[in-house]
């Protein structure tokens, strides 16, 4: 999101992560805004039974921190490394010089901020008032009409079952279930084991 040479002239420093490790805690302070040059992390809250509400998945060249920093507090998620990750991580103060410095890059992170704000409202919407079916179908169609997470050159769906589970409140045998008659109704395909999209998208 924001070019890297613009990084590393104000200061960023490069770190690889290996999957698994956590970059920051919810509740931590913002300290550092992060951009993700290869991998992917995943921003979730977690319950205190060990469950995990899955937020977004933050993929290569997508930035993350920007709105715990903008509001002067604390993040407000967990950001966790889906896969072995490279990053680049700035602190707080300079990413702030960054976007003012920068008119145009302050648009871009205000309409960053905007896109999430409507995916998550779009998100509740959908969780409160429709069918697994409908639930799996939409978020799909979404996510692939956006170009998020559904691979574009071989229309896979870049989401475990699990992650599917964690982001809509649903339970992991539902998912399936459900998957399994979406694809017998040939809304979806499974293919040993991976869900692709159809090239139209799901009707």
């Amino acid at each position: 999101m924001i070019p890297t040479a613009i990084l590393l002239e104000k200061g960023a420093s490069s770190l690889h992560a290996d999957i698994g490790e956590i970059l920051f805690h919810e509740d931590s302070m913002a300290t550092f805004y992060y951009q993700l040059l290869s991998g992917r992390v995943r921003l979730s809250n977690f319950l205190s039974d060990g469950r995990e509400v899955l937020h977004n998945v933050i993929c290569a060249n997508e930035g993350f921190g920007e709105v715990a920093i903008l509001d002067n507090g604390v993040y407000t998620v967990t950001a966790i490394t889906d896969s072995s990750c490279t990053l680049l991580k700035i602190s707080s103060k300079k990413f702030i010089e960054i976007i003012y410095e920068y008119g145009n890059l302050h648009r871009l992170v205000s309409q960053k901020m905007a896109r999430e704000l409507h995916f998550k409202l779009f998100m509740i919407k959908l969780i409160y008032n429709r069918s697994p079916e409908e639930i799996l179908s939409n978020l799909i169609q979404k996510l692939n009409e956006s170009k998020r997470l559904v691979c574009q050159e071989c229309n896979r769906l870049m989401l475990t079952r699990q992650q599917l589970a964690n982001m809509t409140g649903l339970r992991v045998e539902t998912i399936i279930r459900t998957m399994k008659q979406m694809d017998k109704e040939d809304k979806l395909n499974i293919i040993r084991g991976k869900v692709f999209v159809p090239p139209d998208g799901i009707d």
